[in-house]
């Protein structure tokens, strides 16, 4: 394990490139703490996207803004994201984000935190299957613009984790998929519909609202 390094001063947090082993391969992964963490947000990003995707890394300012610690991490090598049947394989993104968590959850700096999971398309049905398996660990699941319905109904049912689905208001077959996800799912759930965003939440005000409703999701439902 890597031992984190303080890069802003005394008391001010922590950050620190890691490598979690998975497999035969390592995990590349950015955690960063701020002072006094009440949890922490560990990312599944979507195929084609990695832990320097711009959009996540915003989300994951704001997070540390309100006070929860974020893990942005790699869930694929370079060349398996080249891959269409490796972007979309939901079993080997879950297998690798619960290393992850499984990493987090032994890790003396990280261990005794609330531990939430944000997952963006394809990495949405990844953290819900994650949360089902992890059932006592998991303290809460957020959905970007995911595709929750890739997880399968029968994992759907089983997560207990409260779950926020965000999609954007002009992204109309992913809110359908969302929809069905949500009556699949028996934990406390809601769906949130960004106006006017697409996709991407590219708009003008639309990521900022991703991040506030995701940060507000999570500091209600992580103890300190």
């Amino acid at each position: 394990m890597t031992k984190l390094r303080n890069t802003t001063g005394l008391n001010a947090g922590l950050s620190e490139l890691i490598h979690v082993p998975s497999g035969k391969i390592r995990l590349e992964g950015m955690l960063e703490l701020p002072e006094n963490p009440q949890g922490i947000v560990l990312f599944a990003h979507s195929s084609g996207s990695s832990r320097l995707s711009p959009r996540n890394n915003y989300v994951a300012r704001e997070l540390r803004a309100a006070a929860l610690g974020t893990l942005l991490i790699d869930l694929l090598t370079r060349e398996e994201d080249q891959t269409f049947e490796t972007r979309f394989d939901i079993t080997l993104l879950t297998r690798r984000l619960a290393d992850a968590t499984r990493w987090l959850k032994q890790h003396p700096t990280t261990k005794s935190l609330a531990l939430g999971l944000f997952g963006a398309s394809t990495g949405a049905a990844a953290a819900l299957r994650v949360a089902c398996d992890f059932p006592s660990e998991i303290a809460a699941v957020v959905s970007r613009g995911g595709r929750p319905d890739l997880a399968g109904d029968e994992k759907l049912a089983q997560v207990l984790a409260p779950t926020l689905l965000i999609v954007g208001g002009a992204d109309f077959d992913v809110i359908k998929l969302n929809q069905a996800a949500h009556r699949q799912l028996r934990c406390e759930k809601e769906i949130a519909i960004v106006p006017g965003a697409t996709h991407l939440f590219e708009e003008p005000g639309a990521l900022e609202r991703v991040a506030a409703l995701a940060a507000r999701w999570f500091v209600r439902h992580m103890p300190r």
